[in-house]
């Protein structure tokens, strides 16, 4: 009877490793992601924030990069549950391409955040798709692979803590660190 109960175990341990192992095909283990749960509010961000990078980022599109400095705008904003890049921001992610293919040594960590709700795992895996998203859209405009880098940090750096909306529409987001 003990074998079999440390079967049960053993198999329950190697379910939960093989969950957890293909939820996140990369980044830290502060992997970056939002919740898993249904519904929640879809409102956007209207104010910027403070990305790892220590620059603030914002949403009205202004840019830098024309005299070949970074882009000021270095966070970009999702919808609940979702990587799929908000038309807004396609002229951010442009300007950042822009730069990028005009500073072939500039490299660029794409760091993919969540809000707190779902799952530590699925945070991590959803913080990993929207950043992976961002860098589809790069790769697109002719940015070369080997200038950026995904990381995913789940929910574990928040930008904004509570548990409301205006904190989790601030969380939802991927940071442009050089």
């Amino acid at each position: 009877m003990q074998l079999k109960s440390h079967a049960k175990t053993l198999a329950i341990a190697v379910s939960l490793a093989v969950v957890a192992g293909c939820s996140s095909t990369g980044g830290s283990q502060d992997g970056d992601m939002d919740g898993g749960l249904a519904g929640g509010d879809r409102g956007g961000v209207t104010t910027g924030t403070t990305g790892g990078s220590g620059v603030n980022g914002n949403q009205s599109g202004q840019m830098t990069d024309a005299d070949g400095r970074i882009p000021a705008t270095r966070t970009i904003y999702f919808e609940f549950d979702s990587d799929a890049i908000r038309s807004e921001f396609e002229p951010v992610l442009t300007a950042h391409a822009r730069f990028l293919r005009a500073n072939p040594s500039a490299t660029v960590i794409l760091q993919g955040h969540t809000d707190e709700r779902g799952t530590r795992e699925y945070n991590l895996a959803l913080g990993e798709r929207r950043a992976g998203s961002v860098e589809r859209y790069l790769n697109v405009q002719g940015v070369s692979p080997s200038q950026v880098e995904v990381v995913s940090y789940g929910e574990e750096r928040p930008a904004a803590r509570g548990s409301n909306e205006q904190a989790y529409a601030q969380n939802r987001r991927v940071v442009f660190a050089y």
